[in-house]
């Protein structure tokens, strides 16, 4: 099984993770961006990263097989040991065909739920349309050895999109499942179509049975990532909407007392733009403490930004601007114990770019970002991921090349 290498990547993170201690300055002392020997081979893309209720951190992946096939495997990196060290688990499939729907920015994920049981999702063609694809889920009981047989969440049967899938735990055991879905990209019922996606979400019973799905938005942005995260009060769901004037900007939904509110904008932006930025906002939740991150280029003006909540996504803090002045955005969040939180997000730097960190508290202080790994702004290198691991980050993201990898590196936080 791979360990962790001791090579360090060739930035070092100094200072800018903490921001409010240490140095008189406000930093914090040098950190070591260690990067870690991946279990995904070569070929590799499409990663996913989520932490396990004991401290894990799953990875997954797509990988190619050499019939045209695709295979969504996963593996997992335990908890750092005294020495610092660390192992990967042996690399599982989750399922394997003929027929996946491999996407750069619409990617499968592999979760673990309060019961230990894992689950998964992945998507598969259903038709010859360029977008004609369904989500499938899974589960597993003995983590990740067998998984039941895929549920498909939605029942439409359309040959039309289905994806950008967050998934998370139920009442009783179940799984929750939030999609955008474009039904109404077909024509029903002698109506003809009205090209609008919508957001739903359904749960999934350990035994396999959907329950009926519910209607989130009846009119969101059509590919950008969607994002949950559990609440003390609650789930919250955020996502790209899409206004009929055309403003797409991030809305919240909540789950309150059982049933759903209405869609609210976490902030008016005003990005009036007539087509899909493949842009999706990210999400963490500790407590009644939220923290939501996204891309926007209103006023033509580039910008990742980050607004907090203390009151489980009822209201949130004037955003804070996090990038460092020429964005390509794919961002992710993670809260952290002392009340701040840590954005990834993509840069452009000329003809490259790369993976930057930069911490940042709810009274709006930001420390120096940090640069993760060189990488590049098209589409083949993908969404890079965070997860919390123990007093630590955890990052993975897609190389491009013939062929691809993906990478993954770790980093103590401060503290």
């Amino acid at each position: 099984m791979p360990r962790l290498s001791r090579r360090p990547l060739a930035a070092i993170l100094a200072a800018g993770l903490g921001a409010c201690g240490g140095a008189p300055n406000g930093d914090a002392p040098v950190l070591a961006l260690v990067e870690i020997a991946s279990p995904a081979p070569p070929g590799s893309a499409q990663p996913d990263l989520s932490t396990t209720p004991d401290g894990r951190v799953l990875l997954s992946w797509l990988e190619p097989d050499s019939d045209s096939t695709h295979a969504l495997r996963f593996a997992a990196l335990g908890p750092h040991t005294e020495e610092g060290e660390a192992a990967w688990s042996a690399a599982r499939t989750v399922a394997r065909g003929p027929h996946f729907f491999v996407n750069w920015a619409d990617f499968p994920s592999v979760v673990a739920l309060p019961d230990g049981s894992l689950a998964a999702h992945w998507l598969v063609r259903s038709g010859p349309g360029t977008y004609a694809y369904d989500v499938h889920v899974a589960r597993s009981a003995d983590g990740g050895a067998t998984w039941t047989g895929h549920v498909v969440p939605h029942r439409d049967g359309t040959a039309t999109e289905h994806g950008f899938v967050s998934l998370f735990p139920a009442a009783a055991g179940a799984l929750a499942a939030v999609w955008l879905d474009g039904r109404k990209f077909a024509d029903a019922d002698g109506a003809p179509a009205t090209n609008e996606m919508t957001v739903r979400t359904t749960t999934v019973s350990a035994d396999g049975t959907a329950a009926p799905e519910t209607v989130l938005d009846e009119r969101a942005c059509d590919c950008c990532q969607t994002a949950a995260a559990l609440t003390a009060d609650g789930p919250i769901v955020v996502y790209r909407d899409r206004s009929p004037g055309e403003v797409r900007d991030i809305s919240i939904v909540r789950l309150v007392d059982g049933a759903w509110t209405g869609p609210r904008t976490v902030h008016d932006d005003g990005w009036v733009i007539a087509a899909c930025p493949v842009n999706g906002p990210a999400a963490d939740a500790d407590g009644r403490r939220v923290a939501v991150a996204w891309f926007t280029a209103a006023q033509d003006t580039p910008r990742v930004r980050l607004a907090f909540s203390a009151d489980a996504g009822a209201s949130f803090t004037p955003p804070v601007r996090v990038d460092d002045g020429n964005p390509v955005g794919r961002v992710d969040v993670l809260l952290l114990d002392d009340g701040a939180a840590l954005v990834s997000w993509l840069e452009n730097t000329g003809d490259a770019a790369e993976l930057r960190v930069r911490r940042v508290t709810p009274a709006g202080g930001a420390g120096r970002a940090l640069t993760v790994a060189s990488t590049s702004g098209a589409r083949a290198s993908g969404f890079p991921r965070m997860a919390r691991r123990g007093d630590g980050v955890v990052f993975a993201w897609t190389e491009p090349g013939s062929p691809s990898r993906v990478r993954v590196a770790a980093a103590r936080l401060p503290r």
